[in-house]
């Protein structure tokens, strides 16, 4: 079943893949390989196989049994678009997106050259976004083939943000996530890269969302940037259970940090 998420950017995850490798070094610390080798210690079956790449098709179809619209992040524990997983599983999992229209699906890759090459068989409804990972300046080059997909919403997740990001491209984007690295080993951010991609989102007219500081123990560095809490979603998302009001609400709630920069563990 779907699981309710504590990721500030969504409200549901769904993975019918879990397992993924490194491909760059945003993911040497990776959250999801930590949680699938403790959930196989568990014995929780689905993640016998730790973090080897695994198809779920016993999964397919679960977004078609929720009755009430969610934003649901696809693959929190994987990349749908990983050389290991099928193409033919990958239409699958769009004739269910297609199909579950109501739900708006968040679908985020560090594979984007997969997914051109794949773009042509796969049917992008305007309920599907598309966005792609960015650490670091090398990996700006994950911006060219995001744009040349069919999605009709294209975001971009900054995080964990490991530098600079200068002449960062917001033409055709939609929306950007920024957030700093948590949990053990947890590298830190700098408050000039975060303070550059807010101030070019805003230039732009993008939507910005700051995730978090991060650090060892995200809790105590909060989400604040200069003052406020930057929880913007794309004009797009209103029709999913009013979704940006949704998530302002429980953003309010929950962010309870004080209002000044955090010192990083």
């Amino acid at each position: 079943m779907g699981t309710r998420s504590g990721i500030e950017w969504t409200e549901t995850t769904w993975n019918p893949v879990s397992g993924c490798s490194k491909v760059s070094p945003g993911c040497a610390h990776c959250y999801a390989e930590r949680m699938a080798k403790r959930l196989q210690a568990m014995g929780m079956r689905k993640y016998s196989r730790g973090f080897d790449v695994t198809v779920h098709a016993d999964t397919l179809d679960e977004p078609l049994r929720w009755r009430q619209p969610r934003l649901v992040f696809v693959n929190s524990m994987s990349d749908l678009f990983h050389s290991s997983v099928p193409a033919t599983f990958v239409e699958e999992v769009f004739t269910i997106m297609n199909e579950a229209s109501q739900h708006t699906f968040q679908v985020l890759t560090k594979r984007p050259d997969r997914v051109t090459m794949l773009d042509d068989r796969l049917r992008w409804t305007p309920n599907i976004w598309l966005g792609v990972s960015i650490e670091s300046e090398p990996w700006l080059k994950r911006l060219g083939p995001l744009s040349a997909t069919g999605a009709r919403t294209k975001f971009l997740s900054l995080e964990p943000l490991l530098g600079r990001l200068p002449g960062l491209d917001l033409t055709g984007i939609d929306w950007v996530i920024a957030g700093g690295e948590s949990g053990p080993g947890a590298r830190p951010m700098q408050v000039e890269w975060v303070r550059s991609i807010r101030d070019t989102c805003v230039r732009n007219g993008v939507p910005f969302f700051f995730k978090q500081w991060g650090g060892v123990f995200k809790k105590r560095t909060g989400r604040v940037l200069d003052g406020r809490t930057w929880d913007q979603m794309p004009a797009v998302a209103v029709g999913t259970r009013d979704a940006v009001a949704y998530r302002a609400a429980a953003l309010r709630s929950s962010a309870r940090a004080p209002a000044r920069m955090p010192s990083m563990p």
